[in-house]
C-alpha cells in the first residue's frame, strides 16, 4: 500500500509531506527513510517509481518533503513556496528528519509491521549530507545509506566578494534551469551554518559513524565529483562504495520521468542497495 501526501507538524510552523508505503502483512519490516536533495523533493524524477520495489522486498519505506523545500501541501511537486525555500536551512533539514522518525515510531497503525530496532536512512545528494549527520548522532539509526553524497556542506557556499555581496544584499538567487524560477537564499542560510558548523560539519559525522554505510556515486557525476564519496569513504569506518560506471548525479533519472520503468543505472542502485539493507537484517 502507498499512504501518499500525509502531512504531519513539523518544528518551524511548515508542514511535512510524507508517502508511506510497505505491504500490509503484520510482519515487521526493515524501516527505511529516504531523504531527497537540493531543488528536490519526494516525487523527484523515478522516487516515486522506487516505492514499488522496497514494498515488493517487504521494506516498510517513507520519503519526505523537507518543510521548507519550496512545495506545499496542495502542490507538493516543483516549488511554489519560493519564500519557503529561501528560509531553508541544514539545521532545518535536520530537525524535519528528526520529526519524521519520531512520528512514524510513535504511530500505533504501524506497530505490527515495521521493525524498530531496524533503522536505515537513504539520502541524495544534499540528503546524503543530512542522513550522515543524522545517523552519527542518533544511536535509532541501524544502517545508512547515501546515493551521489556531498561531503562538506561549507564547499556549497560561495566566499571573497559573491558571499559579501550575499551578506549586503541579504538574499542571492539560483535559477532553476528547468522551471526558470529564479530560486532565493536568504543569508540566514549561511548565518545558521556558521553558527553550527562543528555539528554540522559531515567529515566530523563521517567519522563518528560506527554502524554499516553503502556509499553509491556515478563515474560521470557533474554535480558532486566521485572524489567527495571516496573521502566519504575514508571517514565512514564501516562503509563500502559501490560505483556506477557511467553514471551521473541522478543515475540515469530526471524530472518529469514519465516511462513506467526505472533507468537501467537507477535500477543497479536500487538492487544494491536493497540487497545491502535486507543482507545485515540475517
Amino acid at each position: 500500500m502507498k499512504m501518499k501526501n500525509r502531512s504531519i507538524k513539523g518544528e518551524h510552523n511548515k508542514p511535512i509531506l510524507l508517502d508511506v508505503c510497505y505491504k500490509k502483512n503484520n510482519r515487521k519490516k526493515p524501516l527505511v527513510i529516504f531523504c531527497h536533495g537540493y531543488k528536490g523533493y519526494k516525487d523527484w524524477g523515478a522516487f516515486d517509481l522506487m516505492s514499488d520495489n522496497f514494498i515488493e522486498n517487504d521494506l516498510f519505506l517513507v520519503k519526505f518533503n523537507f518543510s521548507h523545500n519550496g512545495g506545499t501541501v496542495e502542490n507538493p511537486i516543483d516549488f511554489p513556496d519560493l519564500e519557503a525555500f529561501g528560509e531553508n536551512n541544514y539545521s532545518k533539514e535536520q530537525d524535519d528528519l528528526n520529526s519524521v522518525l519520531d512520528w512514524v515510531l510513535s504511530e500505533s497503525d504501524f506497530k505490527e509491521e515495521l521493525d524498530k530496532n531496524n533503522i536505515t536512512l537513504i539520502g541524495h545528494s544534499r540528503g546524503g549530507g543530512a542522513v550522515i549527520l543524522k545517523a552519527a548522532y542518533d544511536t535509532r539509526i541501524t544502517k545508512l545509506v547515501t546515493w551521489a553524497s556531498v561531503s562538506d556542506y561549507k564547499l556549497r557556499f560561495p566566499d571573497g566578494p559573491i558571499l559579501e555581496h550575499w551578506k549586503k544584499e541579504g538574499v542571492a538567487y539560483i535559477e532553476n534551469t528547468r522551471t526558470l524560477q529564479q530560486m532565493p537564499h536568504y543569508i540566514q542560510f549561511y548565518e545558521d551554518f556558521v553558527k553550527n558548523e562543528e555539528k554540522l560539519t559531515i567529515k566530523t559525522a563521517a567519522q563518528q559513524l560506527q554502524i554499516p554505510h553503502l556509499i553509491v556515486h556515478g563515474t560521470e557525476d557533474a554535480t558532486v565529483p566521485l572524489a567527495e564519496a571516496k573521502s566519504i569513504q575514508n571517514w565512514s569506518e564501516k562503509s563500502s562504495l559501490f560505483i556506477v560506471e557511467g553514471g551521473d548525479h541522478g543515475f540515469g533519472a530526471k524530472q518529469p520521468w514519465e516511462s513506467s520503468e526505472l533507468p537501467v543505472d537507477f535500477a543497479e542502485v536500487l538492487v544494491e542497495t536493497i540487497d545491502f539493507i535486507k543482507s545485515k537484517n540475517e
